[in-house]
């Protein structure tokens, strides 16, 4: 592989788009269980959704998805959609959200690095829900690399977090 300057360090995901089989069903979660805001429509086809006002983190569709079916497994695709929550207490939320809408977890994991929710949409499309910790608290090795982990995340313990 070739070598090549490194990307702009302020690059950032800007947004996912996801084909889905109901937009409806698949709103009722990202809206009714998540708690994102619906933006904007395009009837029965499309949908934007985000958080805090931006023009849209998610965008759902069934442009070629209407009443379709999940990729099986062995096939390539997106393995999970990342969605950042910026405390702690925000995740504890999501947390709670889900635990309200008795929505199953795939698991949750302490990363040293982060502390994350995994799950599935309507869709089956996965879905990380995660906060970071600040960079002074990650875990590294004593030459100075990263030494990220996956242990069981404390969930009795993130939902003692305020609300």
């Amino acid at each position: 592989m070739k070598t090549s300057r490194p990307i702009d360090s302020g690059v950032r995901i800007g947004h996912v788009h996801l084909k889905v089989s109901d937009l409806e069903r698949a709103l009722d979660f990202y809206c009714g269980v998540l708690g994102f805001v619906l933006v904007q429509r395009y009837g029965k086809q499309a949908a934007f959704v985000s958080a805090g006002g931006y023009h849209h983190h998610l965008g759902l569709n069934t442009w070629e998805s209407l009443g379709g079916s999940p990729p099986m497994p062995g096939t390539t695709g997106l393995y999970h959609a990342a969605i950042l929550y910026p405390t702690r207490r925000s995740l504890a939320d999501a947390l709670r959200r889900l635990v309200e809408a008795d929505w199953p977890l795939d698991g949750a994991s302490d990363h040293g690095v982060s502390e994350a929710l995994y799950l599935r949409d309507p869709d089956q499309n996965g879905l990380e829900l995660y906060r970071d910790r600040p960079e002074a608290e990650w875990p590294r090795t004593p030459t100075g690399e990263l030494a990220m982990v996956t242990q069981a995340l404390d969930l009795r313990g993130l939902l003692s977090e305020p609300q």
